[in-house]
């Protein structure tokens, strides 16, 4: 509930970013602003640093060494500080001459470079946060760091409705910088709290040379590459957008907010539960638990994610268009847009399958297979994309992210089905064919009902708003009936959920 809270409250906020810029070029060149820390985020802080951690920092909680623990979190929590302020330091004194290399369009670099400078200092407060959540995790509290986001994205919003009236022109786009620095600090901040009702201490020390911290960072190295190279498809689509128009990239950054929406909700919720299972599991030597477990999370995801794309091939113009088109967003900008999210879609249940299975492969300490096939991806991505982005434009952008995404998710599994045995294929095929046929007819029916109600109610915002929903939920209901008549286990396990959720309520 919390993750799915976050990721609507993150798509209010682009709602409300799009009405102040649009797809305009400030609004490329924040994309590729905040890209770039974010970018460094990954390779040295939050994910990359949590996925190392929290293995280390489980295994000695299960075996009762809690004082080490707490020794090794301190220890990085220093590290953390100390490395991630130097780098920050360096990069924003580097951004006049790394920044434009980026944007195609001279007129936007010393935007793009302001920005860049502005926002670079949440890489150190993103670090500590990494820090910080690892540890809830390991605890089994998942809702603040479930909910922080919420609060991120709230700040932001308050911020571009308060602040952005005090700039003029181009520079407009400050508050949405000012923002994201003020709503980081506020989701860092809300963590501090629960960490004491725990009794969990964060007592930092300088014990650099404790083996356990290079055993962290040594699983830090190849995590940290494979989600850096991730993260750089994002630049691949802003640099080739950027050689399409000044507007390309905005409008692919805004259908990859849309796009995010559900993996957020699903996958993202799916893995982060599961991944302190799957390392108990594994510090257990529990192989027959881990593969059931890895399964399951795989059928789970996919009975989420593949309606969830069916819906935005069927509807991305409508969708768009209900969610961003008004002020300085235009039609020409929903068209740009929902081109972008439509091709998105063909990869959005293999992005939730990489989640879960590069999840794995970091519960079991073993993490330099998903960064060499991360390496080969991306690789693929800048090949496609370089190829089409010239004859296809926006489309060809994304559809090399698509084809990296389904390359990933095949090379993880074979991998991982030899590393522990089996992944249970012939069941999650089965379940997959199942959910694909269902989730046709959600596509159909949809598409069907909003055709109808569109034609009958006009495009006032209520019309839009009414012939989506129902179009939705007509197909939602199409699609639920299908799977639990299918007898898809998956399907009955979230129904049982949602009833006891409610009888509880």
């Amino acid at each position: 509930m919390a993750t799915g809270l976050s990721r609507i409250a993150g798509l209010v906020r682009e709602v409300v970013a799009a009405r102040y810029f649009g797809t305009t070029g400030p609004m490329s060149a924040f994309t590729a602003a905040f890209q770039v820390p974010n970018l460094i985020r990954s390779l040295f802080a939050d994910q990359a640093l949590s996925a190392a951690f929290v293995p280390v920092f489980s295994e000695l909680l299960e075996h009762k060494r809690r004082r080490e623990a707490l020794q090794l979190a301190g220890a990085l929590f220093g590290l953390i500080l100390t490395v991630l302020s130097v780098v920050t330091v360096l990069f924003v004194l580097a951004a006049p001459l790394i920044m434009p290399l980026f944007t195609d369009d001279p007129s936007l670099d010393d935007l793009t470079v302001g920005l860049t400078q502005l926002m670079f200092p949440i890489l150190v407060v993103l670090g500590l946060n990494g820090l910080v959540v690892g540890m809830l995790n390991a605890h089994d509290h998942f809702t603040v760091p479930a909910l922080s986001p919420l609060l991120w994205n709230a700040v932001i919003i308050v911020a571009l409705v308060a602040v952005t009236p005090l700039f003029e022109g181009d520079e407009r786009i400050y508050a949405y910088a000012i923002g994201v620095l003020a709503g980081t600090a506020a989701q860092f901040a809300i963590a501090l709290p629960v960490l004491r009702r725990l009794g969990i201490p964060i007592l930092v020390n300088v014990h650099w040379r404790d083996p356990r911290i290079r055993r962290v960072l040594a699983l830090m190295l190849p995590v940290t590459i494979g989600l850096g190279l991730i993260n750089f498809n994002l630049l691949i689509n802003t640099y080739f957008g950027f050689r399409i128009s000044d507007e390309a990239p905005a409008a692919i950054e805004k259908a990859f907010r849309i796009y995010m929406l559900p993996q957020g909700m699903f996958s993202v919720a799916v893995a982060t539960v599961l991944f302190p299972a799957l390392s108990r599991l594994v510090a257990r030597q529990d192989w027959q638990g881990l593969r059931a477990t890895q399964g399951n999370g795989m059928r789970q995801i996919a009975l989420l994610l593949i309606p969830a794309a069916a819906v935005t091939v069927a509807l991305p113009e409508p969708i768009t268009r209900l969610v961003y088109e008004r002020g300085e967003f235009d039609a020409q900008s929903t068209d740009q847009v929902a081109e972008a999210l439509f091709w998105f879609s063909f990869s959005l249940p293999f992005s939730g399958f990489n989640l879960l299975l590069t999840r794995t492969f970091f519960s079991l300490q073993s993490p330099w297979t998903p960064t060499a096939l991360a390496g080969v991806t991306l690789a693929i991505n800048l090949a496609v994309s370089a190829a089409l982005y010239g004859p296809l434009g926006i489309a060809g952008v994304v559809l090399g992210t698509v084809v990296s995404t389904a390359a990933m998710t095949v090379g993880q599994g074979l991998y991982l089905r030899r590393r522990i045995g089996g992944l249970q294929l012939t069941t999650t095929a089965r379940a997959t064919a199942k959910i694909v046929a269902a989730s046709a007819v959600l596509g159909a029916v949809a598409y069907g009902a909003w055709y109808g109600l569109d034609r009958a109610l006009g495009d006032s915002l209520l019309a839009q708003f009414a012939a989506v929903g129902v179009a939705l939920g007509l197909g939602s209901a199409a699609y639920a009936a299908i799977v639990l008549a299918m007898r898809i286990p998956e399907a009955q396990q979230i129904r049982e959920l949602f009833t006891r959720r409610l009888r509880r309520s």
